[in-house]
């Protein structure tokens, strides 16, 4: 059973029920009421609201036909209800179903009160600004030789770097340089990263700029890196699995084993 399934064609069933109910009625407290100005049948076609089948005139039924029980008084809608207009007697208005009316002049009104209360607020904001407002500042044109050294000091900051400091660029990290150094190594086959010529006279600092290299080529899928104990092995990506590789699985023969009583890592 579709406990879900059933409760939606349940509300789908009380929701038509209440659609025919609501019809029903307004058909019953409409019948013998006639347009005032062809003498046409009606059908409500909203809350508060009705309109003429043959001249098509729209009214409010309560107004229209409903009065008032203590005096007779005829009903004036008031915001959200009805209202006598002789005793000021609240009227139940019998021509509503189970919906409420409103008076579109009253929210009209209020909603242009409320545009032209902000329209003021803004002016009047905008009066205050301008009387706080300060004058003019007059500024006289900076003498640049007042302050010893400062034509030279802007003339450096616009005239590039030095020659020194491109030199010194020069000498530093260049990834795609290495990058390319790495993988024109391992045309032979695995290598190791010691085993790699050194691009800079720092051996160091050499060996920290290939191993960056080889991690970035890893991340970037172009190698493999493997580690036996300090060594470190770098093989390409199409190579055999690194069957020449020590501390790998051979598998050529379909078989895995330790080479050499190395264990893989």
């Amino acid at each position: 059973m579709n406990i879900i399934a059933l409760a939606f064609d349940m509300a789908a069933a009380v929701q038509e029920f209440v659609e025919r109910a609501k019809r029903f009625y307004y058909h019953v407290m409409l019948f013998g009421c006639r347009c005032a100005k062809c003498n046409g049948s009606l059908t409500m076609i909203g809350d508060g609201k009705c309109t003429c089948d043959v001249c098509g005139q729209q009214f409010d039924p309560t107004v229209t036909f409903q009065r008032c029980s203590h005096c007779g008084g005829t009903p004036l809608l008031r915001v959200r209800r009805y209202q006598c207009r002789s005793c000021g007697r609240q009227i139940n208005s019998v021509f509503l179903f189970d919906g409420s009316v409103f008076d579109s002049g009253y929210f009209k009104q209020k909603m242009a009160e409320s545009r032209q209360r902000k329209k003021d607020l803004r002016q009047r904001v905008q009066e205050m600004l301008a009387d706080c407002r300060s004058g003019p500042l007059s500024l006289e044109a900076p003498d640049l030789d007042s302050i010893p050294g400062l034509i030279d000091a802007l003339n450096n900051l616009g005239s590039g770097i030095a020659v020194p400091a491109i030199m010194e660029l020069k000498g530093r990290f260049d990834l795609n340089r290495y990058q390319d150094h790495i993988r024109s190594c391992l045309e032979a086959g695995p290598a190791t990263l010691q085993q790699m010529p050194a691009l800079s006279e720092d051996p160091r600092r050499d060996l920290i700029w290939r191993f960056i290299g080889v991690i970035f080529l890893e991340h970037a899928g172009l190698v493999n890196v493997r580690q036996q104990g300090q060594t470190i092995w770098v093989m390409k990506c199409d190579d055999r699995k690194g069957q020449d590789l020590p501390g790998r699985t051979q598998e050529a023969d379909g078989f895995k084993r330790p080479v050499d009583g190395a264990q893989a890592w």
